[in-house]
């Protein structure tokens, strides 16, 4: 044996010694591949292979199986999917089609207008405000009421609609309970009722659910017939505060002119003066005309000096008395006007006319205010006769024909949807958790 053949040898002996080991770990994993015998090629192997192997199998997934137990797989799945999916599915239809009973729907449109005249009055600016309303403010105020308590309160007094949605042609699962409290049927009331606003438009659009067209219409034009109630009140409301301020502000005129006649009237009775102003003009009148007979009286005296008769002549004692009186006269006339006081100690008539005046720029300020708040008055009155806020309904609730709920095919179908997302997402958990533990 040569060299060469011994070193072969070897080789071939480590190699059998290095597949040994892992003849079992390809047993468990892969079928038994049997021995290709000598002299046979890379085609014979790869058929071999082929024929022997599952190409299909994949890391994680279930061995290839016989058909008989692939057969029973599938029927097993089948069986999930039937018990799991079709099974929940058929009970909601077998209700929607079967036992669920028909919903009749009454439409209503409508949106809060405001009729708004402003008052071309300096006066009415604090009025303004309150009498014209943000409207868009009332409509969401509407849509509020609508799905509030006090509005099923006072449909339950009206029209007793606990009856109406208790009716034996409802189900057992939508009917309600009569013997429920008012906060349930609150709840009940959101289901069966729809309220939404345009933010643009202001308009508001109320649906309204019932078991008998004639139910279904019925709420509907009581709840527009509520909501119309509602927007008067606020309106009058309004109105009522309107009114209550400009009659507060007349009073208080008339009230401010009734003390400026009495403070002209104590200033009479004080100082014994009708009119001082009058009286001030009739003494000036006087002491002017004192002062042209002085002046005349004085130019006479003059005369008869220069004619060089004696001082002590009559005429010229005579003229010279009367000039001494007028200058008297004046200077009586000059103190009470604008003396600080005369000889008895009372006022001055120049004190009489300050105060006089002051007391006539007050009774003058008065009866402007006064007029003004009357004026004020009567035009509040008669926009309060007016209605400046109202409901709008164009499109007024009629008695429906067909009923659009349940929608028992959409119903079905989501419900379909969603066994069949449940149950395969559960088996995906599953088979995931089964794996982790492999």
């Amino acid at each position: 044996m040569s060299l060469d053949d011994v070193k072969e040898d070897q080789r071939e002996g480590e190699l059998v010694t290095l597949i040994q080991p892992t003849m079992t770990e390809l047993r468990r994993e892969a079928e038994t591949i049997r021995p290709i015998p000598e002299k046979r090629g890379k085609l014979a192997l790869l058929r071999s292979a082929s024929t022997r192997l599952d190409w299909r199998r994949l890391p994680g997934l279930r061995p290839s199986q016989p058909d008989g137990e692939e057969a029973s797989y599938a029927g097993m799945l089948m069986r999930r999917v039937g018990l799991f999916v079709l099974l929940p599915t058929a009970v909601v239809a077998l209700y929607m089609f079967g036992i669920a009973s028909d919903q009749y729907t009454a439409t209503a449109q409508f949106a809060v207008r405001g009729n708004v005249e402003p008052m071309e009055h300096a006066s009415l600016g604090q009025f303004t405000a309150l009498i014209q309303k943000h409207n868009s403010q009332d409509g969401y105020i509407v849509r509020d009421y609508i799905q509030s308590q006090a509005m099923v309160e006072e449909l339950e007094k009206s029209i007793h609609i606990s009856k109406m949605y208790s009716r034996p042609e409802a189900d057992f699962w939508v009917r309600y309970d009569p013997r429920d409290p008012i906060e349930q049927l609150t709840k009940y009331w959101h289901k069966q009722t729809s309220a939404e606003i345009d933010a643009i438009s202001g308009v508001i659009r109320l649906n309204v659910r019932a078991f008998t067209p004639e139910d279904a219409v019925t709420i509907a034009r009581e709840v527009v017939t509520r909501a119309e109630v509602l927007i008067n009140d606020i309106s009058k409301r309004a109105q009522a505060d309107m009114v209550a301020q400009a009659k507060s502000d007349a009073t208080a005129a008339e009230e401010r002119l009734r003390k400026a006649h009495l403070a002209i009237q104590s200033f009479r009775n004080q100082w014994g003066l009708i009119d001082p102003v009058k009286t001030a003009e009739g003494t000036l009148t006087t002491l002017t005309l004192l002062r042209k007979e002085k002046i005349k009286l004085d130019s006479d005296l003059q005369v008869l000096r220069s004619s060089n008769l004696d001082e002590r002549s009559r005429s010229i004692q005579t003229l010279a008395a009367q000039s001494n009186a007028l200058d008297q006269q004046m200077k009586t006339l000059q103190n009470e006007m604008t003396s600080s006081g005369s000889a008895d100690g009372q006022q001055n008539l120049t004190e009489a006319l300050l105060a006089y005046e002051g007391l006539l720029v007050e009774r003058s300020i008065a009866e402007k205010l006064e007029e003004s708040a009357h004026t004020l008055y009567d035009k509040a009155r008669i926009s309060a006769a007016k209605q400046q806020i109202f409901l709008a309904t164009f499109e007024r609730p009629v008695l429906p024909t067909e009923a659009l709920y349940p929608e028992r095919a959409r119903t079905v179908f989501v419900m379909l949807f969603c066994f069949t997302v449940l149950w395969s997402s559960f088996t995906l958990v599953k088979a995931g958790i089964r794996d982790q533990r492999s």
